[in-house]
């Protein structure tokens, strides 16, 4: 089985920064995307920043100049460094990864789609 856990969420006040984590441990054959959403009470689950395995990043346009997403492809860690946070980043923040993962006794290829529980992020006015 495949798990992703955050880490770095709390609490900080306008201006401040946080650095979140997420770790993917497991029979992990690759990661290929991986990435960050957020979702905010009473919004819809939103991207903030995604990374493929080749390095290709994109940004959600509310946090760009601000976040910065970077893989550590030796680790299978995926890192958000926030910046200048605004209270309105306030949400919970989950990590997402497309793994491949190697089963069966054929010893095939399979990607799935992965979540991980979230962590919580506030930013106090």
């Amino acid at each position: 089985q495949v798990q992703l856990v955050e880490s770095g969420g709390g609490l900080v006040q306008v201006g401040g920064s946080l650095r979140l984590s997420c770790a993917a441990s497991g029979n992990i054959f690759s990661i290929n995307n991986i990435g960050w959403f957020r979702q905010a009470p009473g919004k819809q689950r939103e991207l903030v920043a995604s990374v493929t395995i080749g390095g290709t990043i994109n940004y959600a346009d509310p946090v760009k100049g601000r976040f910065t997403i970077s893989r550590d492809h030796s680790k299978n860690t995926v890192y958000l460094q926030m910046n200048s946070l605004r209270p309105e980043d306030t949400a919970i923040y989950y990590c997402n990864a497309d793994i491949a993962v190697r089963s069966g006794p054929s010893g095939s290829v399979w990607e799935y789609d992965y979540w991980g529980q979230g962590t919580q992020v506030t930013v106090s006015s």
